[in-house]
């Protein structure tokens, strides 16, 4: 049984993650709001925004590679869309980068890495 990549950064698989979830918003202009009515007015200039937080436990070169990919201003990213049940690429960022060690080993250690994708 082949299990799904959930992600790809830069044409980079990376490991299966620990948790994933894929939150999709619609970004509003500011022209909407509540009117005189008492009613909300919403103006969308764009729906379907991603932001995906994810974790994993990975090994020392895993997330010195994760690290890397980080410290980019933008990465080209494919992942795993559950709503269409399809691989979607956009161009996205990772904020909130952490890096925990679970357990100390002879190879470097097991590290839990936790972020979130942000799509531009």
């Amino acid at each position: 049984m082949a299990f799904i990549q959930y992600l790809t950064f830069d044409n980079v698989a990376v490991p299966r993650p620990d948790s994933y979830e894929v939150q999709l918003s619609d970004v509003e202009a500011d022209s909407g709001g509540e009117t005189e009515a008492g009613t909300t007015q919403r103006d969308i200039v764009r729906t379907g925004v991603a932001e995906i937080p994810v974790s994993f436990s990975v090994s020392p070169s895993w997330m010195k590679r994760l690290t890397a990919f980080k410290n980019k201003a933008s990465i080209s990213v494919k992942y795993y869309d559950p709503e269409t049940a399809s691989v979607k690429t956009t161009e996205m960022f990772i904020d909130g980068f952490k890096a925990k060690l679970v357990q100390d080993t002879s190879y470097g250690g097991l590290w839990s890495v936790g972020f979130t994708l942000k799509e531009f």
